[in-house]
């Protein structure tokens, strides 16, 4: 692992950012592309907001180091923000979609990006075992704490679900994991592979108008998260093979005062 020299990088990280802020993207990406080359690893997501700004190709995923840096920084006030400040309360539509749609109990769950244990909580009197996945180590310290999991890892989803070699589930849930991934493929394969026949796939994601998409499957939104197109994602499933059981229309939370739209997606894996 390379040593960052931290002072550069938040010099040219706060020069980057004011840039880009003041609205001269192209002098923004120039300072994005120096604290680029004194933190390859990107562990202030520069990459995603080059993306967001157009100034850079999109990326196939949020680097695991940004990932991992922004929610260990917000773990202590996570679920306040969250949900009481940005009204997002995706764990609880899902819960409410299983119930009216007559879905579970279930015995096995995976809980990927588990966070806090906000999507846990949610499903806790409809599961037998459920485990919890994410990258922030002090998140899975939050949710441990709470007592909703027979089992918790920090691992990134995707690696997860590559190395797991327990008994598969019949529910995987990722509540809040696709606005940090593009590509979708091997997220849907891993997930494939680790259900039984059979099984339920739900997951959130965020998106934006047909227009806004101008034909890409994905892209990075003004909020530096990735949006999806809801016909890539039913393209995915299918080709991953899984059958849509529902794909509702949702707002996943809100941003500077504007809802954020998204798709709350349910699906079952065919075996």
């Amino acid at each position: 692992m390379k040593k960052i020299d931290e002072d550069p990088l938040a010099e040219a990280y706060n020069r980057a950012l004011s840039l880009e802020k003041s609205g001269d993207f192209d002098a923004a990406a120039k300072a994005y592309a120096e604290v680029l080359a004194l933190d390859p690893e990107d562990h202030g997501g520069a990459a995603v907001r080059l993306a967001s700004m157009g100034r850079g190709e999109t990326p196939e995923k949020a680097p695991d180091a940004y990932v991992t840096t922004l929610f260990d920084q917000h773990a202590e006030v996570f679920d306040n923000v969250l949900v009481d400040q940005l009204g997002y309360c995706v764990p609880l539509l899902l819960r409410q979609r299983f119930q009216a749609l007559e879905l579970g109990p279930f015995n096995r769950v995976l809980d990927l990006g588990c966070g806090t244990g906000l999507t846990g909580g949610a499903l806790r009197d409809m599961a037998e075992d459920i485990t919890g996945v994410d990258l922030s180590e002090n998140m899975v310290e939050i949710a441990h704490e709470k007592d909703l999991y027979e089992t918790l890892y920090v691992a990134e989803a995707v690696d997860f679900l590559d190395d797991n070699e327990d008994e598969p589930f019949d529910l995987i849930a990722a509540t809040d994991v696709l606005p940090y991934l593009g590509a979708l493929e091997a997220l849907f394969f891993g997930a494939a592979e680790n259900l039984v026949a059979g099984g339920l796939f739900a997951f959130s994601s965020e998106t934006l108008p047909d227009d806004t998409f101008a034909g890409r499957p994905f892209m990075v939104g003004p909020h530096q998260r990735f949006a999806h197109a809801a016909s890539y994602v039913r393209q995915r499933l299918d080709e991953t093979g899984f059958d849509v059981v529902e794909m509702s229309d949702i707002t996943v939370r809100m941003e500077e005062g504007e809802p954020i739209a998204g798709h709350l997606v349910i699906a079952k894996y065919r075996g």
